[in-house]
């Protein structure tokens, strides 16, 4: 995700705080929030596909994601 933003996700963040959102920053806010966690949960599995485990055998097999 772009730096600026996450910086504008906190920018929101802080406003909501002190003195609340108008509609537009809200939703503003709902829709950079969703694209922030599409993007972190797509890096993570990315890197768990990346993970191998070390079988009592000595051999290495990659995670399998439970259903």
């Amino acid at each position: 995700m772009e730096h600026e933003k996450i910086l504008r996700i906190n920018e929101l963040a802080r406003k909501k705080r002190t003195v609340g959102l108008t509609a537009d920053e809200l939703a503003e806010q709902q829709v950079l929030r969703a694209q922030y966690l599409s993007e972190f949960r797509r890096n993570m599995e990315e890197t768990l596909k990346a993970v191998r485990v070390e079988q009592a055998d000595g051999t290495w097999a990659p995670l399998k994601k439970k259903q």
